[in-house]
């Protein structure tokens, strides 16, 4: 039966008639890829008594290197420049090594598992794409994916079927987190491969650098989209860092302390913005200690006009702020002396309304 068609649909008949296997080759790599001497003009001979011309080599073909494969020559000689792995995502960069390419991906967020992002946002991107997954073991750091089928018609006939090329793959993810948990890798496999054209199986023989092709096609899509669920991932981080803390005061036996209702991070990075907006210099601080170290003068006219009405006033010098986590959700700040000695319950409360008004104060995002 005739089909149906518009030209456009014609033209690119007329255009799609090469195979994937042309488009690798040179044009007219069948007529002028001959293993053969090329052929060569016959040695100027120059009579005796003359000198020879200076001949120029700019021309000259070198021969080939120890390490050079000489079959790699006519058709076997695939034309198409190199894929280089692109590691988009914040936080990534490649290694390229003799066992194979990983890309390493640090951690953006101490809050978060990296493991777990990892393989979160792998099996969104296979999911979005409709790429079944096949094996998954969370613990070993592996996925397989299903065979994933690309169809493309190399010619649309008028009057019959077209001519159908279809490839067929599988790859395996391998991620791996090191102990400290900051930064981990993902390396890519292509495991299985299959070309059919007409419905007949194509025997296919990839070479390293066929493997290689595919393998990077793969792997730079899947880090364009971790690159993308990082972004929204910052981004929401900026929004939840914005948002006021709230903090309560707190006492058990001699000791005064706060109480914020939010994850050590968090707090953490709001009181450096916040310690010197109450007049306390940031002299050194170590996050794995949970300690500030802090300079106090009380010439400002912040906490001027905070002690003016009161009997007693903050005074100078040097104090440590403490901050431990409760537990996920909390978090203690404690105010010591120079001597590590905690402060008066007067002090602390006389402190307490400034504190938490700039904790719970909302902050506009950058």
């Amino acid at each position: 039966m005739l089909k149906k068609v518009t030209p456009l649909m014609l033209v690119m008949a007329v255009s799609a008639c090469s195979t994937p296997l042309d488009r690798r080759q040179a044009n007219d790599v069948v007529k002028y890829g001959k293993d053969t001497n090329a052929e060569t003009s016959a040695v100027l001979i120059i009579p005796e008594g003359l000198k020879q011309p200076n001949y120029s080599q700019e021309y000259k073909i070198p021969a080939l290197g120890a390490k050079a494969n000489p079959q790699l020559i006519g058709e076997n000689l695939d034309i198409r420049p190199p894929l280089q792995v692109l590691p988009m995502a914040q936080g990534t960069r490649v290694e390229d090594s003799g066992d194979g390419i990983r890309v390493v991906i640090e951690s953006i967020d101490t809050d978060a598992d990296l493991k777990q992002e990892i393989f979160s946002v792998l099996k969104a991107f296979l999911n979005q794409n409709q790429y079944g997954i096949s094996l998954e073991d969370y613990q070993a750091g592996v996925i397989e994916t299903n065979w994933i089928e690309n169809e493309e018609v190399l010619e649309s006939s008028l009057w019959g079927s077209d001519t159908v090329y279809r490839l067929r793959q599988r790859y395996r993810f391998d991620v791996s987190v090191r102990a400290h948990g900051r930064s981990g890798s993902i390396a890519m496999t292509l495991v299985d491969h299959e070309e059919i054209a007409n419905d007949k199986v194509q025997e296919v023989l990839l070479t390293g650098e066929d493997k290689r092709r595919f393998t990077v096609d793969m792997l730079n899509n899947a880090i364009q989209y971790i690159g993308l669920k990082r972004q929204q991932a910052l981004k929401a981080k900026k929004v939840r860092d914005s948002m006021g803390i709230d903090v309560n005061l707190e006492q058990a036996e001699e000791s005064v302390y706060w109480v914020a209702e939010a994850k050590f991070a968090q707090v953490w990075d709001r009181l450096r913005t916040v310690l010197p907006e109450l007049g306390f210099e940031i002299v050194d601080l170590d996050q794995t200690k949970g300690l500030y170290s802090v300079d106090f003068t009380n010439d400002s006219g912040f906490w001027s006009s905070l002690w003016s009405d009161a009997d007693f006033s903050l005074e100078e010098g040097k104090y440590r702020i403490l901050v431990e986590a409760l537990n996920s959700n909390q978090t203690k700040i404690v105010l010591h002396d120079s001597t590590d000695s905690p402060l008066s319950a007067e002090i602390i409360k006389q402190i307490d309304n400034s504190l938490t008004e700039q904790m719970q104060q909302e902050r506009s995002v950058r």
